[in-house]
């Protein structure tokens, strides 16, 4: 029997899972943090703090376990790896690799080697892998480093769109009204000195009222969303043309509160517009495994294992465990 360990260590949670070469999970542990941006030491303890926990319920040391693959939030430049590569290496795994979580969700929604990943849920990332194992990144930086978009940028777009046609810069929106009310005021004018006064942050969660007001027929709100989908999709055409994946059938997974729980009509069409530009065999599928499968996944393929169906089987069992992105 051979055992693979997969990490799934994001902004908020890490998780950890053991399974063997049938996709029988035998461990799992979950932590805090494992983003090193975030806090390193903390990142360290909670990394380890998981895979300890799984080791613990599997019974297994780390000389048991085949190849283990790390799927890790801010590991996304060179800078990122010099402090995670020997962060890692220390726990002791004879085989072992790292790579952005966004590589994992990649991996863990769609049942080819190679494809493109979109995340939007707090903010927006794009990644994807190529037919040779290749690996591309775009994205998750911020506005000012070329991204758009969401929930924290959504939330922004909603609360500034209420404000300018509150004051006549614009039409009249229902943002008007329903930005307000979500965020417990009377009027526009009432939230803007709130806001001033108080020096209150806007909530992420307030990216919900654009899709509330774009299914009421709101133009405003509609033009934000559809912004928000070709940005999506340019992301995913750079990455896919960096692959030269343009001639390829494949899954583009898409990952993150707005683009899984959102409505799709005011999303989905805009990403697919940009990429069939470019890739027309390319195929939009929404994830619906836990990210931490697709580490386990590439931990597998790292140790020259074909997949079968029974382990995409057994890992689509796997429901006891958040793996959506989460905006709030």
């Amino acid at each position: 029997m051979t055992f693979y360990l997969g990490v799934d260590g994001g902004g908020s949670v890490t998780r950890a899972i053991i399974a063997d070469h049938q996709g029988r999970v035998f461990g799992t542990g979950t932590a805090g943090p494992g983003n090193h941006q975030i806090n390193e030491e903390l990142a360290r303890g909670n990394i380890r703090d998981a895979i300890q926990h799984a080791h613990d319920q599997a019974g297994l040391q780390k000389q048991d376990i085949a190849y283990a693959f790390f799927g890790l939030a801010g590991a996304d430049r060179e800078a990122d790896y010099r402090i995670l590569r020997p962060m890692i290496k220390e726990l002791g795994y004879p085989n072992y690799d790292i790579a952005c979580d966004t590589i994992i969700a990649l991996r863990a929604g769609t049942s080819q080697s190679y494809g493109v990943v979109l995340i939007c849920g707090f903010g927006m990332n794009c990644a994807g892998i190529g037919k040779f194992g290749e690996m591309q990144q775009f994205g998750g930086f911020g506005y000012e480093y070329g991204d758009f978009g969401g929930g924290r940028e959504l939330a922004i777009e909603a609360f500034r769109a209420a404000i300018r046609s509150g004051e006549g810069r614009t039409d009249m929106t229902l943002l008007t009204a329903m930005v307000p009310e979500k965020l417990g005021y009377s009027s526009v004018l009432s939230m803007f000195d709130g806001f001033l006064d108080l020096r209150q942050q806007i909530p992420p969660s307030l990216a919900e009222v654009l899709f509330q007001a774009a299914a009421l027929g709101d133009e405003t709100a509609i033009q934000i969303l559809k912004t928000q989908g070709k940005e999506l999709g340019m992301s995913a055409k750079a990455v896919i043309q960096k692959l030269g994946l343009q001639d390829e059938q494949f899954d583009l997974v898409l990952a993150g509160s707005i683009l899984t729980k959102g409505d799709s009509r005011y999303t989905h069409p805009y990403i697919m517009e940009e990429v069939q530009k470019v890739a027309p065999g390319c195929r939009l599928k929404p994830l619906t495994f836990e990210p931490v499968t697709g580490a386990l996944l590439l931990a597998m393929e790292k140790d020259g294992m074909k997949i079968l169906d029974e382990v995409y089987e057994q890992f689509g069992k796997i429901t006891d465990l958040k793996g959506a992105v989460n905006v709030e």
